[in-house]
């Protein structure tokens, strides 16, 4: 899952910030607990389970991130 998110469009990767917890660490275990995770490979985005068990498709992730990052500009807080 992590090589997806590396393998991003600059442009896109230019838009987020990636953190990568290790599962065999326990900062990596309470993150997945936090997110409510059940299985591997996860990905969240703004601090929200997006992709559980799957490894979506390039331009699947792309324009979520897109969608996100175009919502959180568009009513900033």
């Amino acid at each position: 899952m992590a090589e997806s998110v590396k393998v991003l469009p600059q442009n896109i990767q230019e838009l987020i910030e990636v953190h990568e917890w290790d599962m065999r660490t326990r900062e990596g275990v309470d993150r997945f607990r936090e997110l409510r995770a059940k299985s591997l490979p996860s990905v969240a985005l703004d601090g929200d389970l997006v992709y559980e068990s799957l490894i979506p498709m390039q331009e699947e992730l792309i324009a979520e991130i897109e969608k996100r990052y175009q919502d959180k500009n568009q009513n900033p807080k």
